[in-house]
Formats: C-alpha cells, sequence, structure tokens
C-alpha cells in the first residue's frame, strides 16, 4: 500500500490522525503527516477511512504493484 499526502492541499483537519492514530500524525504546523515506519499504512485496516475522512481529500491511497 502506498499513501501520499497531497501537503498543498492539507488544511491540517486532523481527521486522518483522529481515524488511523497508529498511521498519520500532525507535524508541528498542524499538518498531515505519517509516523515513521508507517508509510506503507502497516496494514492497519483504517488508513482507507482516514483518506476518507480528510475533508479536502489530501490523502491517496493506492495498491503497491510489485
Amino acid at each position: 500500500m502506498h499513501i501520499d499526502i497531497d501537503k498543498d492541499v492539507c488544511i491540517g483537519a486532523g481527521q486522518c490522525a483522529l481515524t488511523a492514530p497508529d498511521v498519520f500524525t500532525q507535524d508541528d504546523d498542524g499538518y498531515s503527516a505519517l509516523l515513521p515506519g508507517r508509510e506503507d499504512g502497516s496494514g492497519s485496516p483504517l488508513v482507507r477511512e482516514a483518506a476518507r475522512a480528510c475533508p479536502v481529500s489530501a490523502i491517496t491511497v493506492s495498491e503497491t504493484v510489485s
């Protein structure tokens, strides 16, 4: 799984961090960030829900192709 956060779109609502706190956090400026070591979602079932919860659709989740 690949998670992309568009920092130009993110408004810092924090819905991702509330929905999937094991994958997302907020940086010092309040914008969405991935926790270290969680860049691939770490199998969290809530990653896609967190992307859907983003009010400005700043998070994109896609399957990695091997």
